[in-house]
């Protein structure tokens, strides 16, 4: 190769990086399910940012409601019981619905896990099992943190 052609391919390397669009080189790093709301429960302008957006949030799963389910509960704390079916149990009020790809696979209710999933805002009722949410995550996958 001479000259020539190291420069002229160089060329081409560069004029094609610049084509190409800008990647970041930047971890995201999980954000937690309170990074959501503001102190009077509205939403936080991080979450109204990212809102249609893929984000990463951490946490722990809720013991699922069902067998084979798409969905589980992502709380901020450990829940040894499904929040579902014990009438005694607290209901968290810093909870995440999580929409899966897959039938979800139980994790332990106190390894923390990472999911990552389109964020969605705003009060909606699931069809399938009445479950009514503020904030969700669809088209998720999640793995141990």
């Amino acid at each position: 190769m001479n000259r020539r052609q190291l420069i002229q391919q160089s060329l081409a390397v560069v004029s094609m990086s610049l084509m190409l669009p800008a990647v970041s080189l930047a971890v995201q790093r999980p954000f937690k399910i309170r990074d959501l709301y503001n102190k009077d429960l509205t939403f936080s302008d991080y979450a109204n940012v990212e809102v249609g957006k893929p984000v990463f949030i951490s946490g722990y799963m809720a013991p699922p409601l069902k067998a084979n389910a798409n969905f589980f509960v992502l709380t901020a704390r450990p829940m040894s019981v499904c929040p579902f079916c014990e009438t005694e149990a607290e209901w968290p009020d810093d909870i995440l619905l999580v929409y899966t790809k897959r039938p979800v696979e139980v994790i332990s209710y106190n390894t923390r896990i990472t999911t990552k999933g389109i964020l969605q805002l705003g009060t909606q009722t699931d069809s399938s099992t009445g479950f009514v949410s503020r904030v969700r995550m669809i088209s998720s996958i999640y793995d141990r943190a």
